[in-house]
């Protein structure tokens, strides 16, 4: 287990009233593990502003029966394999299909993969989650 170091922060009462709302509202066993889970989500953002190797997972949701739509999104894909480490193809109903696509690689190649299929005309939503490779986190 790493060091641990304590350090003292001083908030406005009104701020520590919040983030102990956020911290009750999140299940966090306390401060600390709210404190350190920010400070991760700041370091990732950090990662992906500074074009680093990263992962993350493209959602979409489209009608497959949208003329030629499948054909747009696989050759998307295709175009971008060296990006995608996975992908999985849910039927939601007659009509819907869910896509989720596991991604690795630069942080710019990836953003431009969910750009493109994102504007596909038909796909009726997409929602990316950025994540780490985890190098440098504890």
């Amino acid at each position: 287990m790493p060091n641990l170091v304590r350090f003292g922060v001083s908030l406005e009462d009104d701020l520590l009233n919040k983030f102990d709302r956020h911290i009750k509202q999140h299940k966090y066993t306390n401060r600390s593990e709210a404190v350190r889970d920010l400070i991760r989500e700041e370091l990732v953002k950090k990662e992906w502003t500074e074009n680093k190797e990263v992962t993350g997972a493209i959602t979409i949701v489209y009608d497959h029966h949208t003329r030629e739509l499948v054909n747009k999104v696989l050759d998307i894909q295709h175009d971008h394999y060296a990006s995608i480490l996975s992908t999985q193809h849910i039927h939601l109903d007659h009509h819907n299909c869910f896509e989720i696509i596991v991604t690795s690689g630069k942080a710019t190649e990836i953003e431009k993969l969910f750009m493109k299929l994102k504007s596909t005309k038909g796909v009726k939503h997409a929602g990316f989650l950025m994540a780490t490779k985890g190098e440098g986190l504890k």
